[in-house]
C-alpha cells in the first residue's frame, strides 16, 4: 500500500537535516524506508543493507523509489557444484 500524496514523501528526519547541506564530494548514510527525491540526483549516499554499507549513486530513473530497493538485504543462491571422483 502506497502512501498518503498529501503527506508527501517519507524521508528520515535525522538524515533530512545532514542533506540540507549538501556537498556533491561526500557520501550520505541514509535509511532504506526513505523515498527518494529529485535533490538527491547526482549524490552518493551509503544504504545499510542488515551486514555492511553499499554506496548507491542516484540517478534520474530513481526518483520517487525507495533506497532500500537498490540495495539488497540477502545473498544470491547458487548450488554449489560436487567434485567428480576420479
Amino acid at each position: 500500500m502506497s502512501r498518503s500524496k498529501w503527506k508527501g514523501p517519507y524521508i528520515d528526519p535525522k538524515s533530512l537535516k545532514i542533506i540540507n547541506t549538501i556537498k556533491k564530494q561526500h557520501t550520505y548514510l541514509i535509511t532504506r524506508n526513505s523515498e527518494i527525491i529529485p535533490k538527491f540526483l547526482g549524490l552518493t549516499f551509503k544504504v545499510h543493507n542488515g551486514k555492511n554499507f553499499a554506496e548507491l549513486a542516484v540517478t534520474d530513473s530513481m526518483i520517487g523509489h525507495k533506497f532500500g530497493e537498490f540495495v539488497f538485504t540477502r545473498a544470491r543462491f547458487s548450488f554449489k557444484k560436487k567434485k567428480m571422483k576420479k
